[in-house]
């Protein structure tokens, strides 16, 4: 199966759980509002998944995957379901002492993730209390990761990629009961939405097992060993764990700063995962599928048809991902207003929320490159070079931060945010061209000039959609009208962006349907 072809069934897939995840939100926002029940669940939620991304997908995603690859291809299916077994031991061992540390000491961790939270004494306790519940979810979501991470070596990427739209199926129906129950907005409803994530988190698991076993693959549970091979693992693993959570650290550094201003912590959860939306079904879409590719490619020592991979990627991760960027930066407030402004989600809650996004969208462009650039170093098994990489962009993030949260409050933690993106991604790419393993062409460069201009004049008919039909979107309006008015401007966008880039050859039609049904990476 082609790269575009496996990219369209995790992009799909991706998509269908971002679409819950925002119905999930969308009740959220109602139900809690950017109250103190609302700021503790986002951290409780938050907290687990940070470990679950920094550890387990960020480590496996780039140390595993690779391993796993050359294992299967040089040695055959034996050596590679034991060295998965193995890998599965040492992580379940890893995560079942962690979890208890957590769950013990989570006082005085919150102290770390949510000073701000000191303040106010009865959120700093749901919120201990709320991430007690929550935090198992790391276990369950973290071993998960790591059989999507076979399923993808095996090249199945369709049931690792929807396993996460059954936690929003459980949250929604959690959600839903909660409203109706009359619970909104009181610890009753953080209590039973924290239980939520945990019974989410079983059924990923359960969902990717089976399709493990259904592929003649199944996993037993051994003694964990330390071995040679676990030896490479950890060794590549420790470094990956920065480079492939490096998002999620900055996002972390952004809620222990933003837990100071109240509302702030809801409100760029919010505004991040709107933008979550094309990054999730572009960028995650692009790196789950291109390291395996990757990894084969160089373990056949097929340089070229490497090199075009990574080209293709690039080509078809900004022909989505610049048009995105742009319409969450012209019409933020409109997003924002229409999905959540209703019950305990106030207009004033909305315009925060919309500067945070504004801030977020300059910078998701970048956050997709870094998902193109660094299967370029994990397929080589240089997970070193990301990880120094990441731990600049850090830096940068955490200065930003600081200086800029006095001056714009949140949305100056989301103009860190994107501004360390930016040095990521930058970072990477010089790297990689510096060392010889991959360059942007004048023809590729030609072809993101004129994806740019397209996505700039896609973004004035946006403006100019949103403008004629204002009246529509205004939040007085019954939301049935809003949202009708909503998917006209955004049509318009998708109409204009294909228009503009067909006439300027920045992306022909006839070639967009030739790499998503016949296209070979």
């Amino acid at each position: 199966m082609s790269l575009a072809r496996n990219f369209a069934t995790v992009g799909g897939a991706t998509l269908v759980s971002r679409v819950l995840g925002f119905v999930r939100d969308i009740f959220l926002a109602a139900a809690l509002g950017t109250g103190p029940v609302a700021d503790a669940f986002v951290v409780a939620f938050r907290f687990p998944n940070l470990f679950r991304r920094v550890f387990a997908e960020g480590a496996f995603n780039s140390a595993f995957i690779p391993l796993f690859s050359r294992r299967l291809e040089g040695e055959g299916d034996d050596a590679a379901r034991r060295f998965a077994q193995e890998a599965m031991a040492g992580l379940l061992f890893i995560l079942a002492i962690l979890t208890v540390i957590a769950i013990v000491t989570m006082p005085v961790l919150m102290y770390g993730l949510a000073p701000g939270f000191a303040e106010d004494r009865d959120k700093f306790d749901l919120a201990v209390d709320l991430t007690r519940i929550t935090f198992p979810y790391l276990v369950l979501v973290s071993l998960m990761a790591l059989v999507s991470g076979v399923l993808n070596g095996l090249g199945r990427f369709a049931a690792a990629a929807f396993a996460p739209v059954l936690l929003n199926v459980v949250l929604v129906a959690v959600l839903a009961w909660i409203v109706a129950s009359g619970l909104a907005g009181t610890r009753a409803a953080g209590l039973w939405l924290s239980v939520g994530v945990v019974v989410g988190g079983v059924a990923q698991l359960a969902m990717v097992v089976i399709a493990l076993r259904r592929a003649g693959f199944p996993l037993t549970l051994v003694r964990p060993r330390w071995n040679a091979r676990m030896k490479r693992l950890v060794t590549l693993g420790i470094p990956g764990v920065i480079a492939g959570g490096i998002i999620q650290i900055n996002i972390v550094v952004g809620t222990i700063i933003a837990s100071m201003q109240a509302g702030a912590v809801t409100m760029l959860y919010l505004a991040d995962r709107l933008y979550q939306l094309p990054l999730g079904v572009v960028g995650i879409a692009i790196g789950v599928v291109l390291l395996p590719e990757l990894s084969r490619r160089l373990k056949a020592g097929d340089m070229e048809r490497a090199k075009a991979v990574e080209a293709k990627a690039l080509q078809f991760s900004m022909m989505l991902t610049l048009p995105a960027a742009v319409a969450l930066a012209v019409i933020p407030l409109e997003l924002v207003s229409v999905l959540f402004e209703r019950l305990a989600f106030d207009a004033e809650s909305a315009r925060g929320t919309a500067a945070a996004l504004r801030a977020f969208a300059f910078g998701l462009p970048a956050f997709v490159l870094v998902k193109v650039f660094s299967p370029g170093f994990f397929a080589r098994e240089d997970t070193v070079t990301p990880m120094k990489v990441g731990a600049a962009a850090v830096a940068v993030n955490v200065a930003a931060s600081l200086a800029l949260f006095p001056f714009f409050g949140h949305v100056g933690i989301a103009i860190a945010t994107s501004l360390a993106g930016w040095v990521n991604a930058l970072l990477l790419y010089w790297l990689l061209n510096r060392r010889g393993l991959w360059t942007i062409v004048a023809a590729m460069a030609r072809l993101l000039a004129l994806m740019g201009l397209s996505a700039a004049l896609m973004g004035l008919c946006v403006w100019g959609a949103a403008q004629g039909l204002s009246g529509q979107l205004e939040s007085g309006i019954a939301l049935p009208v809003r949202a009708a008015a909503l998917l006209v401007v955004v049509g318009a966008g998708v109409v204009s962006f294909f228009g503009f880039a067909h006439v300027t050859g920045a992306a022909r039609l006839g070639m967009l349907r030739t790499m998503l049904v016949r296209g070979r990476a």
